[in-house]
Protein backbone atom coordinates (compact mmCIF):
# COMPACT_ATOMS: atom_id res chain seq x y z
CA UNK A 1 0.00 0.00 0.00
CA UNK A 2 1.38 3.19 -0.91
CA UNK A 3 1.74 5.67 2.13
CA UNK A 4 -0.54 8.76 1.70
CA UNK A 5 1.28 11.96 2.32
CA UNK A 6 1.23 13.60 5.78
CA UNK A 7 3.25 16.70 4.62
CA UNK A 8 2.62 19.33 2.13
CA UNK A 9 5.39 22.06 1.74
CA UNK A 10 4.29 25.45 0.32
CA UNK A 11 7.36 27.05 -1.53
CA UNK A 12 6.69 30.54 -3.44
CA UNK A 13 7.29 29.98 -7.23
CA UNK A 14 9.35 33.13 -7.89
CA UNK A 15 12.01 31.85 -5.59
CA UNK A 16 14.08 28.91 -7.41
CA UNK A 17 16.68 28.89 -5.27
CA UNK A 18 13.90 27.93 -2.49
CA UNK A 19 12.35 25.57 -4.68
CA UNK A 20 15.49 23.60 -4.54
CA UNK A 21 15.85 23.48 -1.18
CA UNK A 22 12.54 22.70 -0.17
CA UNK A 23 12.36 19.34 -2.99
CA UNK A 24 15.29 18.42 -0.22
CA UNK A 25 13.54 18.84 2.98
CA UNK A 26 12.13 15.66 3.61
CA UNK A 27 8.11 17.23 2.63
CA UNK A 28 5.98 14.13 0.83
CA UNK A 29 4.63 16.60 -1.46
CA UNK A 30 5.89 20.19 -2.51
CA UNK A 31 3.84 22.64 -3.87
CA UNK A 32 5.27 25.63 -5.96
CA UNK A 33 2.93 28.63 -5.55
CA UNK A 34 2.11 30.93 -8.09
CA UNK A 35 -0.50 32.64 -6.06
CA UNK A 36 -0.52 34.18 -2.66
CA UNK A 37 3.38 33.98 -1.96
CA UNK A 38 3.80 35.92 -5.23
CA UNK A 39 3.73 39.26 -5.94
CA UNK A 40 1.68 40.27 -8.94
CA UNK A 41 4.69 41.78 -11.08
CA UNK A 42 6.55 38.53 -10.20
CA UNK A 43 3.33 36.42 -12.00
CA UNK A 44 5.08 35.94 -15.38
CA UNK A 45 8.67 35.62 -13.86
CA UNK A 46 7.26 32.79 -11.59
CA UNK A 47 5.28 30.77 -13.82
CA UNK A 48 8.53 30.78 -16.03
CA UNK A 49 11.07 29.65 -13.64
CA UNK A 50 9.08 26.70 -12.45
CA UNK A 51 8.28 25.45 -15.81
CA UNK A 52 12.01 25.60 -16.39
CA UNK A 53 12.26 23.27 -13.18
CA UNK A 54 9.63 21.18 -13.71
CA UNK A 55 10.13 20.45 -17.38
CA UNK A 56 11.69 17.14 -16.44
CA UNK A 57 10.55 14.84 -13.39
CA UNK A 58 11.61 15.39 -9.97
CA UNK A 59 13.08 13.88 -6.65
CA UNK A 60 9.43 14.25 -4.91
CA UNK A 61 5.85 14.90 -5.73
CA UNK A 62 5.59 18.28 -6.90
CA UNK A 63 2.11 20.01 -7.08
CA UNK A 64 1.69 23.79 -8.54
CA UNK A 65 -0.62 26.02 -6.68
CA UNK A 66 -1.99 28.18 -9.85
CA UNK A 67 -3.97 31.84 -8.95
CA UNK A 68 -7.57 31.42 -8.93
CA UNK A 69 -9.74 30.43 -11.91
CA UNK A 70 -11.19 34.18 -11.78
CA UNK A 71 -8.11 36.06 -12.26
CA UNK A 72 -6.07 36.57 -15.71
CA UNK A 73 -3.10 34.71 -14.33
CA UNK A 74 -4.60 31.43 -14.24
CA UNK A 75 -5.20 30.36 -17.77
CA UNK A 76 -1.39 30.55 -18.64
CA UNK A 77 -0.74 28.75 -15.26
CA UNK A 78 -2.92 25.42 -16.32
CA UNK A 79 -2.19 25.74 -19.62
CA UNK A 80 1.89 25.96 -19.16
CA UNK A 81 1.79 23.69 -16.07
CA UNK A 82 -0.78 20.82 -17.04
CA UNK A 83 1.22 18.30 -18.91
CA UNK A 84 4.96 19.05 -17.60
CA UNK A 85 6.90 15.63 -16.79
CA UNK A 86 7.92 17.24 -13.37
CA UNK A 87 4.57 17.97 -12.48
CA UNK A 88 2.29 16.03 -10.20
CA UNK A 89 -1.24 17.74 -9.70
CA UNK A 90 -2.34 21.34 -9.90
CA UNK A 91 -3.93 23.14 -6.71
CA UNK A 92 -6.76 25.31 -7.84
CA UNK A 93 -7.54 27.72 -5.18
CA UNK A 94 -10.96 29.44 -3.94
CA UNK A 95 -12.77 26.85 -5.96
CA UNK A 96 -16.87 27.96 -5.26
CA UNK A 97 -18.40 25.39 -8.02
CA UNK A 98 -18.24 21.93 -9.43
CA UNK A 99 -18.36 23.63 -13.24
CA UNK A 100 -14.77 25.32 -12.49
CA UNK A 101 -13.97 21.60 -11.91
CA UNK A 102 -14.97 20.55 -15.39
CA UNK A 103 -13.74 22.92 -16.79
CA UNK A 104 -10.34 23.09 -15.68
CA UNK A 105 -10.09 19.43 -16.31
CA UNK A 106 -11.63 19.07 -19.55
CA UNK A 107 -9.09 21.37 -21.26
CA UNK A 108 -6.02 21.07 -19.38
CA UNK A 109 -3.35 19.90 -21.70
CA UNK A 110 -2.77 16.05 -20.54
CA UNK A 111 0.04 14.43 -20.05
CA UNK A 112 1.67 11.69 -21.14
CA UNK A 113 0.67 9.84 -18.29
CA UNK A 114 -3.15 10.91 -18.39
CA UNK A 115 -4.95 13.66 -17.21
CA UNK A 116 -2.59 15.90 -14.25
CA UNK A 117 -4.29 15.39 -10.91
CA UNK A 118 -6.44 18.33 -9.54
CA UNK A 119 -6.65 19.45 -5.91
CA UNK A 120 -9.85 21.81 -4.97
CA UNK A 121 -8.97 24.75 -2.14
CA UNK A 122 -12.12 25.55 -0.75
CA UNK A 123 -11.55 29.32 1.32
CA UNK A 124 -15.16 30.45 0.89
CA UNK A 125 -18.38 30.39 2.37
CA UNK A 126 -20.16 29.54 -1.36
CA UNK A 127 -17.05 26.98 -1.67
CA UNK A 128 -17.97 25.21 1.73
CA UNK A 129 -21.76 25.16 0.82
CA UNK A 130 -20.71 23.40 -2.34
CA UNK A 131 -17.92 21.09 -1.04
CA UNK A 132 -19.74 17.50 -1.49
CA UNK A 133 -20.66 19.13 -5.65
CA UNK A 134 -16.96 20.35 -6.07
CA UNK A 135 -15.17 16.88 -4.41
CA UNK A 136 -17.58 14.52 -7.07
CA UNK A 137 -16.96 16.71 -9.74
CA UNK A 138 -14.93 14.95 -11.99
CA UNK A 139 -12.89 11.87 -11.93
CA UNK A 140 -9.15 14.00 -12.41
CA UNK A 141 -10.01 16.03 -8.93
CA UNK A 142 -7.95 13.34 -6.38
CA UNK A 143 -8.26 15.74 -3.23
CA UNK A 144 -9.86 18.73 -1.36
CA UNK A 145 -8.53 20.86 1.15
CA UNK A 146 -9.08 24.80 3.10
CA UNK A 147 -7.55 27.51 2.69
CA UNK A 148 -8.16 28.66 6.52
CA UNK A 149 -7.40 32.43 6.24
CA UNK A 150 -9.50 33.06 2.94
CA UNK A 151 -12.03 31.62 4.75
CA UNK A 152 -11.54 33.47 7.99
CA UNK A 153 -11.32 36.47 6.33
CA UNK A 154 -14.63 35.64 4.40
CA UNK A 155 -16.70 34.14 7.16
CA UNK A 156 -15.70 37.01 10.16
CA UNK A 157 -14.49 34.21 11.95
CA UNK A 158 -12.60 35.57 15.20
CA UNK A 159 -11.91 32.43 17.12
CA UNK A 160 -10.18 29.34 16.06
CA UNK A 161 -13.16 27.18 17.29
CA UNK A 162 -15.52 29.07 14.11
CA UNK A 163 -13.92 26.87 11.94
CA UNK A 164 -14.89 23.18 13.01
CA UNK A 165 -17.82 23.29 10.91
CA UNK A 166 -16.17 23.81 8.07
CA UNK A 167 -13.32 21.47 8.36
CA UNK A 168 -15.95 18.60 9.18
CA UNK A 169 -17.82 19.53 6.24
CA UNK A 170 -14.78 19.55 3.58
CA UNK A 171 -13.77 15.87 6.27
CA UNK A 172 -17.79 14.49 5.29
CA UNK A 173 -17.37 15.50 1.16
CA UNK A 174 -14.23 14.65 1.22
CA UNK A 175 -15.20 11.16 2.56
CA UNK A 176 -18.32 10.96 0.64
CA UNK A 177 -16.48 11.71 -2.81
CA UNK A 178 -14.17 8.59 -1.61
CA UNK A 179 -11.32 11.06 -1.66
CA UNK A 180 -8.26 10.57 0.79
CA UNK A 181 -9.03 12.48 4.08
CA UNK A 182 -8.02 16.02 3.36
CA UNK A 183 -4.56 17.40 4.70
CA UNK A 184 -4.86 20.18 7.25
CA UNK A 185 -5.08 24.46 5.92
CA UNK A 186 -1.17 25.97 6.90
CA UNK A 187 -0.30 27.02 10.76
CA UNK A 188 0.77 30.47 10.03
CA UNK A 189 3.22 31.02 13.12
CA UNK A 190 6.57 29.34 11.91
CA UNK A 191 7.83 30.10 15.18
CA UNK A 192 4.88 28.47 17.19
CA UNK A 193 5.73 24.88 17.14
CA UNK A 194 3.54 24.14 20.46
CA UNK A 195 0.63 25.95 18.90
CA UNK A 196 1.68 23.96 16.00
CA UNK A 197 1.41 20.63 17.32
CA UNK A 198 -2.06 21.39 19.71
CA UNK A 199 -3.92 22.10 16.42
CA UNK A 200 -2.51 19.49 14.47
CA UNK A 201 -4.09 17.10 17.37
CA UNK A 202 -7.16 18.75 17.27
CA UNK A 203 -7.53 18.32 13.41
CA UNK A 204 -6.15 14.75 13.37
CA UNK A 205 -9.72 14.85 15.96
CA UNK A 206 -12.07 15.99 13.22
CA UNK A 207 -10.77 13.41 10.81
CA UNK A 208 -7.87 15.44 8.99
CA UNK A 209 -4.36 13.01 7.67
CA UNK A 210 -1.48 15.59 7.38
CA UNK A 211 -0.67 19.08 6.77
CA UNK A 212 0.46 22.06 4.50
CA UNK A 213 3.53 23.73 6.03
CA UNK A 214 5.03 26.82 4.84
CA UNK A 215 8.39 26.62 6.53
CA UNK A 216 10.34 23.06 6.74
CA UNK A 217 10.59 23.13 10.56
CA UNK A 218 7.24 22.28 10.91
CA UNK A 219 7.61 19.02 9.14
CA UNK A 220 8.31 16.90 11.64
CA UNK A 221 5.60 17.89 13.88
CA UNK A 222 2.83 17.55 11.57
CA UNK A 223 4.95 14.27 10.84
CA UNK A 224 4.76 13.22 14.81
CA UNK A 225 0.96 14.77 15.15
CA UNK A 226 -0.48 12.15 12.62
CA UNK A 227 2.06 9.22 12.33
CA UNK A 228 0.32 6.64 15.02
CA UNK A 229 1.65 5.54 18.31
CA UNK A 230 3.56 2.48 19.26
CA UNK A 231 0.45 2.11 21.70
CA UNK A 232 -1.94 2.97 18.81
CA UNK A 233 -0.11 0.45 16.53
CA UNK A 234 -0.32 -2.43 18.99
CA UNK A 235 -3.63 -2.13 19.66
CA UNK A 236 -4.21 -1.75 15.69
CA UNK A 237 -2.11 -5.23 15.50
CA UNK A 238 -4.43 -6.98 18.33
CA UNK A 239 -7.24 -6.35 16.46
CA UNK A 240 -6.23 -6.91 12.99
CA UNK A 241 -4.82 -10.50 14.42
CA UNK A 242 -8.11 -11.55 16.44
CA UNK A 243 -10.05 -10.65 13.14
CA UNK A 244 -7.83 -13.12 11.24
CA UNK A 245 -9.05 -15.98 13.49
CA UNK A 246 -12.40 -14.97 14.56
CA UNK A 247 -14.24 -12.49 11.40
CA UNK A 248 -17.32 -11.85 13.42
CA UNK A 249 -18.39 -9.58 16.61
CA UNK A 250 -15.97 -10.48 19.42
CA UNK A 251 -14.62 -9.25 22.32
CA UNK A 252 -10.98 -8.93 23.15
CA UNK A 253 -9.49 -10.52 26.25
CA UNK A 254 -8.83 -6.91 27.95
CA UNK A 255 -13.16 -6.60 27.03
CA UNK A 256 -13.23 -4.22 24.30
CA UNK A 257 -15.29 -5.38 21.45
CA UNK A 258 -14.71 -5.17 18.04
CA UNK A 259 -16.55 -5.85 14.82
CA UNK A 260 -16.05 -4.76 11.01
CA UNK A 261 -15.61 -1.12 11.67
CA UNK A 262 -13.30 -1.40 14.34
CA UNK A 263 -11.20 -3.95 12.26
CA UNK A 264 -11.61 -1.29 8.95
CA UNK A 265 -9.90 1.43 11.22
CA UNK A 266 -6.94 -0.70 12.77
CA UNK A 267 -6.05 -1.83 9.08
CA UNK A 268 -5.80 2.40 8.20
CA UNK A 269 -3.93 2.01 11.34
CA UNK A 270 -0.90 0.24 10.44
CA UNK A 271 -1.44 1.18 6.68
CA UNK A 272 0.03 5.16 8.19
CA UNK A 273 2.81 2.97 9.96
CA UNK A 274 6.13 4.48 8.31
CA UNK A 275 9.73 2.51 8.85
CA UNK A 276 12.30 4.98 10.89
Amino acid sequence: MTALPLTWLYVPGDHPKTVTKALACGADVVIIDLEDAVAPDRKEYARTATAERLSEPQPVPVHVRVNALDTPFASADVRTMAALPGVSGLRLPKVTSPHQITRVAETAPRAEAGATPLHALLETALGIEHAYAIASAHPSLRGIALGEADLRADLGVREDAGLDWSRSRVVVAARAAGLAPPPQSVHPDIRDLDGLATSCAHGRTLGFLGRAAIHPRQLPIIERAYLPTQQELEDAETIVKAAATDQGAQALPDGRFIDAAVVATAHRTLSLARST
